[in-house]
């Protein structure tokens, strides 16, 4: 990461990098939580890989330096989920992001599912400011995608999905998936599963699904680090 990127005072997502402007909530953040002074470095970012070093002058950001182009991460890699109790959904998005999942997919009630969203459109915004949020707090310059609700059938059509599933083979070290599909409390009811579809193991334990998504995550960027190094 770029130092910086890294050690800026805060960092935002604007919709325009020639003339960053804030919107109130992060004003209000930078202004009245973090209490940055006149001169601070400021990062800022369209969320589709630029991004420029700003200073906070009189409560609005100064361009400071010349715009950066990041790649996009290589290939993309997602985790979709089924949503849990309580707060757990949006924390699973939090961690998600930070720790660097480019598409995260809310799926569609399963036969084992808790959780039934009564506002579905509400709950996604919520978890895309979310999304947005821990992106500002990690200093990403790419905004991951939170999409919703999608089916199971759907989830697993995509190329390259797996299901996460402690009888699958072992998600380190195989072919990197695109997508890893963990399911609800319990699991998914075995009809639900088309019989050819591919299983990945996330270990030897028992995970509440939260700490899947989490597990399944961290190993996906991890053999993304490693497949990156073997094609230089």
């Amino acid at each position: 990461m770029n130092p910086a990127l890294r050690d800026s005072a805060a960092h935002v997502f604007v919709d325009d990098l020639a003339a960053p402007a804030l919107g109130d909530a992060d004003l209000h953040h930078l202004s009245n939580v973090l209490r940055l002074r006149d001169g601070e470095s400021v990062s800022a970012s369209d969320g589709a890989g630029r991004w420029r070093t700003c200073e906070w002058r009189g409560e609005a950001l100064r361009v400071a330096d010349d715009i950066v182009t990041v790649a996009a991460p290589s290939p993309r890699i997602g985790v979709a989920f089924v949503p849990v109790k309580g707060e757990r959904s949006e924390w699973t998005v939090q961690k998600l992001t930070e720790i660097g999942v480019d598409d995260i997919v809310v799926l569609a009630p399963t036969r084992r599912s808790v959780v039934r969203w009564s506002n579905v459109d509400k709950q996604l915004d919520k978890l895309r400011a979310v999304a947005r949020e821990a992106a500002m707090q990690s200093r990403r310059t790419h905004l991951p995608t939170v999409t919703g609700l999608v089916s199971l059938a759907a989830a697993l059509a995509r190329p390259g999905a797996v299901v996460a599933d402690p009888q699958g083979g072992e998600l380190a070290g195989g072919p990197l998936p695109a997508l890893v599909v963990v399911g609800p409390e319990g699991g998914f009811d075995p009809e639900e599963l088309p019989a050819a579809v591919a299983r990945a193991s996330l270990g030897g334990t028992i995970l509440r699904a939260e700490t899947a998504t989490l597990v399944a995550a961290t190993l996906l960027v991890a053999q993304r680090h490693v497949h990156a190094a073997s094609t230089r």
